[in-house]
């Protein structure tokens, strides 16, 4: 029963037509009225009375171009007109609307082109009925009417229903010849005997059918027409269903042309990638991609990678990779699930409000924690359950694969999350952990690491969906803890080669025991194993003391009885398991064994230098091949991520979970370095540990943190630093080196200088120092996300170790210091700034003879 609310007469509308106005009792403000036809003219013939009264009443009408239909108005003086293209995306298309809405402000009038006309631009049907959810309460909330049209027959019955549930008036046009009927479904707040029966126009007035006779042969007409129309499919499954067809009839033409609408649709938006998506993914790829897909849309940038490199290796180097790399078990939540998403729990206003300048950061963390509250729309739910029933009890990772992560240029490295599901106890609970992982991932889209990589990159006002690739994690179960043998982080060209010796192509290998967490970051009190694929033996340390100081002593694991990921020392998960391949990983440390037996402790102690799996197994080589068939097809070095299954015999199996172009700075050209530097101008000067290939840059201010001063500061007063360090940075464009002990980045201050990337966004030069205060050590991890930052933002880095004989460190002789704006502070005494902008210090470095130098050009001073 409807509620008749008392209506003022300001608040009533013409149709147009005095007999549409009887039928409907007029229309209201605020009303969206929705007209189903099947023929665009009868729309039309609908609009020109429309317009033509709400003119005549002075109102402001714009019509929303956006069809490849012929214009439903042309050339009316009452109206303007905005074209809108709907090719970028529905995020690009509803939020142009909705500024539109927001700038013409309360009371407008709109006509807009078909509805339907979005599939074409968009594919998928659902978010078809999503910008109308969208738009319709913005359009009913500013006192505006606004009229649509849809074709019913091309929209699913789910997208029909939502957009019936969403708007104020909905009418059903048939047409039999010159016989009309319209029908109106819906008519919010309004009610009479024949409102909702169909009516016959007839002599500009529309008389309702009230003879049943007449009524049931009617609906017998519409029904026998019907017969004769597809069922209803949306395009997306229309599309599949045609592309099914094709490769089973092995129709070759129509193939093609399928592979390459589907590849515009679900794989990606980027010419290069929809390059190689070409070579490398068929329909019936494609197809199998669909069957694993929760939604609809791009699967994502992360996900499209991981299936692009697969074919690769297996359609390039196949003898190799049939045997050798294991097959994924990957599922994929599509991009309009994550809109769908978003439209179901009424996020878009706060959308909206977070993509304006004003609003990019300041609105983000309300946003994000409303998206860790929010619900998922049943038929998403649903699919989630099915979803978890295929995986079983395995422990699952749900993985970010925005639209624009992964590509060429933009990797977005650890700026969105990924969650380990244990994926244990009873079928509620894992979902209920499944839809808690998914909003996490969601959410980190809002954080603010990410939203200031978007915008240093220029991408903050492009269309970001976030999908999701869910997979199995790769490994074993050794009772309670679940973790694969290895897993690593392989480059296909080694721009941080530490020895002249060294071919930057052959590539290079950052590879942990256990899971591959500790391999993508940076390790906070321990190390992952770097090799250079040419030399893998060759380590950049001094003794066999430092080799294992250096090196992993903390393993990455899932505890199923804990229900989380952790991290355990390798001896205690050595204690507690028997089935582990330590051998084939690890070497014996005799010494540390020998010291261990003497105070009654059981040995052996292991060491994870992983040179039995070097020097026993075809690793090496095989890694090797998979970089350099990768960088072939993608004709572009690559940085992929894999684990290891280990065979009795120690041989690897791999399983790629992970592949991207590879960042690179590249050289600058040739670059003479100065001979014969006296060493009073010289601040530093380094054989290898530098990273960003030929260097030569002027630097105009130098940013330090004193090492002396910081190591006495407490915890908090370090955090302190850091953000005092990121204000100070910001204060000027100069081009700025950055100097600090230990590791930049690090979330442990007792390691480094614990900034953000965010912070330190904008410098030349990043230079980590070790530093006898502390145990401030650089650490030479590239191939983590940090370092994948670096790359991006062109920013060279250095490792300095001033005990090195290969080493010159004279930090005191760094001109131009500005004195601190307290020197009382201990915070601003540890940031020592130098400004020298008329005598710039020069920073050259040679990747052939792997030496760089940091020097004043002339002594200011003479």
């Amino acid at each position: 029963m409807s509620h008749q609310l008392p209506l003022q007469a300001t608040d009533r509308v013409s149709t147009g037509l005095t007999g549409l106005d009887e039928v409907l009792d007029g229309l209201r403000i605020g009303d969206n009225v929705v007209w189903r036809v099947s023929d665009l003219d009868d729309y039309r013939r609908f609009v020109i009375p429309f317009l033509d009264s709400a003119a005549d009443a002075g109102r402001h009408i714009i019509y929303l171009r956006f069809g490849e239909h012929p214009p439903i108005i042309d050339q009316h003086p009452a109206v303007r007109t905005i074209t809108i293209d709907t090719l970028g995306g529905f995020e690009s298309f509803t939020s142009r609307v909705w500024r539109l809405i927001e700038q013409h402000g309360r009371g407008a009038f709109y006509v807009c082109d078909s509805l339907s006309e979005l599939l074409n631009a968009w594919a998928t049907d659902a978010m078809v009925g999503n910008f109308f959810r969208v738009v319709c309460p913005f359009l009913f909330e500013l006192d505006t009417v606004a009229w649509f049209a849809l074709h019913p027959d091309r929209h699913s019955r789910m997208t029909l229903d939502r957009i019936r549930q969403t708007t104020q008036v909905m009418i059903d046009v048939h047409r039999h010849g010159e016989d009309v009927q319209i029908h109106p479904i819906k008519a919010w707040r309004r009610q009479s005997p024949t409102m909702f029966l169909p009516h016959r126009e007839q002599d500009g007035r529309f008389r309702p059918i009230t003879d049943s006779s007449d009524a049931t042969r009617l609906q017998a007409t519409l029904e026998s027409e019907r017969l004769h129309r597809q069922p209803l499919l949306d395009y997306w499954d229309r599309l599949f269903q045609e592309a099914s067809r094709a490769v089973f009839e092995q129709d070759q033409a129509g193939m093609e042309d399928l592979q390459e609408q589907v590849l515009q649709v679900m794989i990606s938006r980027d010419p290069q990638i929809l390059d190689l998506a070409r070579r490398y993914l068929s329909l019936e790829d494609l197809l199998t991609i669909r069957s694993r897909l929760v939604g609809s849309g791009y699967i994502g940038g992360k996900a499209s990678g991981m299936l692009i490199a697969r074919n690769i290796l297996l359609n390039d180097a196949g003898d190799l990779w049939q045997a050798n790399l294991e097959p994924h078990d990957s599922s994929y939540l599509g991009t309009d699930a994550y809109y769908a998403f978003l439209v179901h729990n009424g996020l878009w206003p706060a959308i909206m409000r977070q993509r304006s300048e004003v609003g990019y950061l300041n609105e983000a963390p309300a946003l994000r924690q409303a998206i860790l509250t929010g619900q998922f729309p049943a038929e998403i739910r649903s699919e989630l359950e099915r979803l978890l029933d295929h995986y079983g009890q395995y422990p699952i990772l749900v993985r970010s694969s925005s639209l624009q992560e992964d590509g060429f240029g933009n990797a977005f490295a650890g700026k969105y999350d990924s969650v380990f599901l244990i994926n244990q106890g009873p079928p509620e609970q894992r979902l209920a952990e499944f839809e808690n992982a998914i909003r996490q991932v969601y959410a980190s889209s809002m954080n603010e690491d990410a939203l200031v990589y978007r915008k240093h990159r220029g991408l903050d006002q492009r269309e970001e969906p976030m999908a999701l690739l869910i997979q199995r994690v790769n490994g074993r179960f050794h009772g309670r803890y679940y973790l694969p043998d290895a897993a690593g982080v392989g480059v296909s060209r080694n721009t941080f080669a530490w020895d002249r010796t060294m071919d930057p192509k052959a590539g290079m290998v950052r590879l942990v025991m256990g899971l591959g967490t500790r391999a993508v970051d940076r390790i906070e009190g321990d190390h992952a194993a770097v090799m250079a694929l040419d030399q893998p033996t060759r380590q950049p340390f001094r003794s066999p003391d430092e080799c294992y100081r250096f090196s992993q002593h903390l393993v990455d694991l899932l505890d199923l009885q804990e229900g989380r990921l952790d991290t355990r020392p390798l001896s205690q998960v050595l204690e507690t398991t028997t089935d582990i391949p330590i051998a084939q990983l690890a070497e014996v440390d005799r010494a540390a064994t020998a010291r261990a037996e003497e105070i009654g402790l059981q040995g052996p102690i292991w060491r994870l230098t992983f040179r039995p799996l070097v020097q026993g197994s075809s690793f090496i080589t095989r890694l090797s091949a998979l970089l350099n068939t990768l960088e072939a097809g993608y004709q572009h070095p690559v940085d992929v991520e894999f684990t290891l299954h280990l065979n009795e015999q120690g041989e690897p199996a791999f399983n790629l979970v992970q592949c991207r172009p590879l960042a690179t700075i590249g050289n600058s050209g040739p670059v003479s370095l100065p001979q014969h530097l006296p060493r009073n101008r010289q601040i530093f000067c380094t054989e290898g540990h530098f990273m960003g290939g030929n260097i030569n840059q002027s630097i105009e201010r130098v940013i330090r943190i004193d090492a002396s001063v910081y190591a006495n500061l407490t915890t908090s007063q370090r955090y302190d630093v850091a953000r005092r360090l990121g204000e100070r940075i910001r204060e000027s464009g100069a081009s700025t080196l950055l100097m600090g002990p230990g590791r930049w980045g690090t979330s442990s201050p007792e390691l480094g200088v614990p900034v953000r990337f965010s912070d330190i966004a904008g410098i030349r030069i990043l230079v980590e120092v070790s530093e006898n205060a502390g145990d401030m050590v650089p650490d030479l991890s590239y191939g983590s996300h940090f370092f994948q930052d670096l790359v991006e933002s062109g920013i060279a880095y250095v490792a300095v170790f001033p005990e090195s004989e290969e080493c010159v460190y004279q930090p005191d002789h760094l001109p131009g210091e500005v004195p601190p704006d307290n020197p009382d502070s201990e915070i601003e005494r540890a940031i020592r700034v130098y400004h020298m902008p008329q005598w710039p210090l020069q920073v050259r470095a040679d990747i052939e003879q792997q030496r760089l130098v940091c020097y004043r050009p002339v002594d200011p001073g003479q």
